[in-house]
Formats: C-alpha cells, sequence, structure tokens
C-alpha cells in the first residue's frame, strides 16, 4: 500500500514509482508529477501555440490525458517524453481547431520557406539599458521573441533541445519525427535564432552611448550659459 503522500520524498522518487503511484489514485503523487513536468510541459505547448494563456489551457488538458492514461504507461521510453508528446498533440489539436485548417504545423515535415520565414522580424529595436535586473528581463524577452519567430517546424525542437536539454533521441521520440529530422531542425534554428540576435546586436551598436536629445541639449546649453557668464564677468572687469 502507498503512504498518503509522498511530498516528504520530493525528488527522490523516480519516474516510474511516480507514475505507479499516480495510477494507483495518489493526488499527491499527481501534484508532485505536475511539479516536476510543469515547465517542460509550458514551453512545448508556448512553442507551438505562441500563446501564453492557450498553452496554460493546452497544458491543463494534457495533464488530464496523462492521468487517465497512466495505466497504459509502460515506461518504454521516459516518462517525460511521454508526457510532452501528449502536450504536442494536444497543442497541435488547438492550432487546426482555431485556424480552421487541418494541417496549419507539420512537425513531420520541412517546408522551403520555413528557413527563411524568421528575416522579416529581425530588426527590432532594444529599449534604452536600464537597471541590472530589469536589463536581464528585457534580454530574456528579446529572446524569447526571436524563438517565437522561428519557424513553426524547428521551434518546438530546439525548445525542448536547448531549454530543455533534451537529448536528440528523447526529441525524437516525444515529436514522433527521425533523429536525423531533429538534428537538421537544431541546427537551422540555432542558425537562424544566432543570425537574428547578431542583427539585433548590430543596431543596438548603432546607438551606444546615444548623443542626441535631452543630453546634447543640457551640454550645448550648460557651455552657453558658461560662456554667458563668461561674458558678464569680462565685462564688468
Amino acid at each position: 500500500m502507498y503512504p498518503a503522500s509522498v511530498e516528504s520524498t520530493g525528488q527522490r522518487l523516480p519516474d516510474t514509482v511516480l507514475a505507479q503511484r499516480v495510477s494507483a489514485g495518489d493526488r499527491d503523487a499527481f501534484r508532485l508529477l505536475m511539479r516536476r513536468y510543469n515547465r517542460t510541459l509550458y514551453r512545448t505547448a508556448r512553442s507551438i501555440l505562441k500563446d501564453d494563456a492557450e498553452a496554460e489551457d493546452a497544458v491543463q488538458e494534457a495533464y488530464l490525458l496523462a492521468y487517465r492514461g497512466l495505466g497504459t504507461f509502460r515506461g518504454d521510453a521516459k516518462l517525460s517524453t511521454w508526457l510532452v508528446r501528449i502536450v504536442a498533440n494536444e497543442a497541435l489539436a488547438r492550432v487546426r481547431k482555431r485556424t480552421r485548417r487541418a494541417e496549419i504545423i507539420q512537425l513531420s515535415s520541412d517546408t522551403q520557406e520555413a528557413s527563411e520565414a524568421v528575416e522579416d522580424n529581425v530588426n527590432q529595436a532594444l529599449p534604452e539599458q536600464p537597471e541590472s535586473a530589469a536589463q536581464r528581463a528585457q534580454t530574456r524577452r528579446l529572446i524569447e521573441a526571436k524563438i517565437d519567430k522561428l519557424p513553426d517546424a524547428f521551434r518546438t525542437v530546439f525548445v525542448l533541445r536547448a531549454l530543455e536539454e533534451f537529448s536528440v533521441e528523447e526529441a525524437a521520440i516525444a515529436l514522433g519525427i527521425p533523429e536525423a529530422t531533429v538534428r537538421t531542425r537544431y541546427f537551422r534554428a540555432r542558425g537562424l535564432l544566432r543570425e537574428a540576435l547578431a542583427r539585433e546586436i548590430d543596431f543596438v551598436f548603432d546607438h551606444a552611448f546615444a548623443f542626441a536629445g535631452e543630453r546634447c541639449d543640457r551640454i550645448v546649453e550648460s557651455v552657453l550659459a558658461r560662456l554667458g557668464a563668461g561674458a558678464e564677468t569680462g565685462t564688468r572687469a
């Protein structure tokens, strides 16, 4: 008989044991499972839907499906890849429903246009440099925005490989695509993202240590004021 709660065991519980306890109706085990994989599933859904609220809804639905289907989980693959496959399918179904088209995002096929889709969105200006904490937040938002602009077929592969550190094999199983496709898309996604960020940085370099505007006006007026003061002194002398 399983204990009533697994909270005290924390991260020590392996996935297989956790899955068994959830299948046996242990809600505390399910709570721990969700906390363990919330970020991974959210990032997966977000990479497909590009909408925070809808990604959260997709994750919730995926968890419900997983809860009902954990009895069929045999541990042939990692629990994380099994869960990602569920949430990816749920997110894709929402995309198809939202657009009323059967094949909007095809994780199983590449398109010639995909590698060029990010080209039109790489020249947005960065905000003026803030305090350190705010700067980190802005940098994170910039990277997230550039990831959002990756072609659909590449974005989820990149999120799983780069952010969640899935292996090539795990990502292939989770998305139902060949390992060679995972490698190709990850390589191309990194190249597109690197190029987008490089162009952003080049744009910022052009505006570094900006001098126009208030600072320029202040210095001009200050110098003129000092000249005026000097002239008055000289006149009196």
